[in-house]
């Protein structure tokens, strides 16, 4: 590789310090470099045009899977630098930084392929907000689409499908639909599965449910789930959200639904590291220090 996107979260490079450092070292070796902070990417695109085969990410997690959705369609894979915390994408610590870029100087590297999913609103009778009128608004997600109550209002009721046929009524603060990537994320804090990246599967998860009984449902990735929000009370219209990775956020009414399936793009993850996922999981979920 000689072209290169340095994406930055300046709340976790203060004055840009690491940015500089990883931009001079490419210049100085001979190749491209174009740098953008992580806040100019909200509400805007990264120009098609852009002349990069590579995205260096500098934040953590959360960072990456911002972008993830502003680089699909470019189909460019992303190396992640660790400026955060746990960081199960963000693989590189700032002392191995110059080794990486090394690394991808002379191609040495291995594609890692992760599954996104699309989420298309569908608005129900009861729902009128202005300048919509019954359109589809859609999304994007690496980690999760969450259909959950807003702000402080009461438990509601949710009912799921999958290709039409009923799964089950949850009553509670809502649902989780997450890839295998986000399996180890909010899922994973409502009591829901690790999958491994690998797996081509989406994971239904409720969240506190109204019950005993309610556990999470793993289902093909080529299959649609369907997330209807239901009244819970004859003389209660629910109120919800739907957030996508945490970012865009849409509101919901009773009967408004999301359709949900696997996107037509992937999030491309560069590895450099050996290390296999349990080994990362039991490092990063159980403070080990074998690695």
């Amino acid at each position: 590789m000689d072209r290169f996107l340095v994406i930055t979260n300046e709340r976790k490079d203060k004055d840009n310090i690491i940015t500089k450092q990883i931009a001079d070292y490419i210049i100085s070796s001979g190749r491209k470099c174009n740098l953008i902070g992580s806040l100019e990417l909200e509400g805007n695109k990264i120009r098609p045009d852009i002349d990069a085969q590579c995205a260096i990410v500098l934040g953590g997690d959360g960072t990456i899977i911002r972008c993830a959705t502003h680089l699909m369609e470019l189909n460019i894979p992303i190396l992640g630098i660790n400026l955060g915390t746990i960081g199960f994408l963000a693989e590189i610590e700032k002392n191995h930084i110059k080794e990486a870029i090394d690394s991808l100087f002379v191609d040495d590297y291995v594609l890692e392929n992760r599954m996104m999913i699309r989420g298309d609103l569908r608005l129900g009778a009861y729902h009128k907000p202005p300048n919509v009128n019954g359109k589809l608004t859609t999304g994007y997600a690496l980690n999760d689409i969450v259909i959950t109550r807003k702000g402080l209002s009461r438990i509601i009721s949710i009912r799921i499908y999958v290709n039409n046929e009923l799964v089950d009524d949850y009553r509670g603060d809502g649902v989780i639909i997450s890839t295998p990537t986000g399996s180890t994320a909010y899922n994973l804090s409502a009591g829901g599965p690790i999958i491994t990246p690998k797996a081509d599967v989406m994971v239904i998860t409720p969240i506190c449910p109204h019950s005993l009984s309610p556990r999470s449902v793993v289902v093909s990735a080529e299959d649609v789930v369907k997330v209807v929000v239901r009244r819970s009370k004859k003389t209660q219209n629910d109120e919800a959200i739907a957030t996508f990775d945490g970012q865009k956020v849409i509101d919901l009414g009773t009967e408004d639904e999301i359709l949900i399936k696997k996107a037509q793009y992937n999030t491309k993850l560069i590895k450099l590291s050996r290390t296999g996922i349990y080994e990362i999981l039991r490092s990063k979920l159980t403070g080990s220090n074998d690695l």
